[in-house]
């Protein structure tokens, strides 16, 4: 038996091999705030073995080496935002209440979760290179807009949604106004002040990203 197998069976008489899905759970949440922290090259498996309830050779089991432990914590991370968009269930909403519900959504998410922007701005710093390397991520991140797809599709069959406007377009706005409020938080409030980030700034910009969104996908009024 090798010296990993041999692990598994020792953690296993501890519990954790009844539970491999909790095993595995527990470490990609202790990885991805390694990897948010201190980025790929940074984060160290002794760190994360460390604040894990596992063993280093436990995390080698399950996901082969740091580069296989950081993909997953991507994979997760980009599976999260996409299982909360499907929760939303836009397409039983009229096309106007529907884009608005998915920006609000895409605020509050991204605001609330500051690790995945962070993993998100790292992994830009390595070109994308392990999202290509992930045929799951490239399949959550197509059906995002398909998502915008059907919602401006019926907008535009209704007559609310201007002819030009482009779901791929729509994604990108509404992710870059989200993504920047959390990206650049420190900075621009080092420079500016915090006020945009009190909980009455937060709301307001919340409400205007909605309005500014709206603003470019429906028809001007006559």
């Amino acid at each position: 038996m090798s010296a990993v197998n041999v692990d598994v069976e020792r953690e296993g008489r501890g519990g954790w091999k009844q539970d491999p899905a909790g095993v595995q759970s527990n470490i990609l949440a202790v990885a991805t705030s390694e990897f948010s922290a201190n980025g790929l090259s940074g984060a160290r498996i002794d760190e994360i073995a460390a604040k894990t309830r596992t063993s280093k050779r436990m995390i080698y089991y399950y996901f082969g080496d740091k580069d296989g432990l950081y993909r997953r914590v991507l994979e997760e991370a980009y599976r999260k935002v996409r299982e909360g968009e499907r929760q939303l269930d836009l397409d039983h909403l009229p096309p106007v209440e529907a884009l608005t519900r998915l920006v609000e959504f895409t605020f509050d998410h991204h605001s609330s979760h500051p690790d995945f922007i962070r993993l998100v701005m790292i992994e830009n710093i390595h070109h994308g290179a392990y999202l290509a390397q992930s045929d799951l991520i490239g399949s959550l991140n197509a059906g995002a807009i398909e998502k915008l797809e059907t919602i401006c599709r019926r907008g535009k069959e209704e007559g609310l949604f201007r002819e030009d406007v482009e779901p791929l377009e729509l994604h990108w706005q509404i992710s870059a106004l989200s993504f920047f409020n959390v990206s650049n938080s420190a900075t621009f409030s080092r420079i500016f002040g915090d006020h945009l980030y009190s909980a009455s700034g937060q709301e307001t910009l919340r409400r205007h990203v909605v309005e500014m969104v709206l603003r470019f996908a429906l028809k001007a009024s006559p």
